[in-house]
């Protein structure tokens, strides 16, 4: 798994932990982190589909991050 996507994993598990008090959070075994991986290999290449129009029609960086949103459906 590449290093970003390995530091966002640890960082997610992080941040559930602390909004999910009560939750129990195992550390995935290193099958489920390569699937994780794979996951978000996927969520890489749906983005460059995603940002199809900003290529074909040069539109901003901040409206390219306003069609990723979108696209995946995100709220801030």
């Amino acid at each position: 798994m590449n290093e970003r996507i390995e530091k966002l994993l640890d960082q997610a598990l992080e941040e559930f932990k602390a909004e999910n008090k009560y939750a129990t959070i195992v550390v995935p075994d290193p099958l489920q982190r390569d699937f994780v991986g794979k996951f978000a290999e996927l969520i890489v290449k749906e983005c460059g589909v995603a940002l199809s129009p900003m290529l074909r029609d040069m539109i901003s960086r901040g409206q390219a991050f306003d069609l990723i949103k979108r696209h995946f459906g995100v709220e801030e």
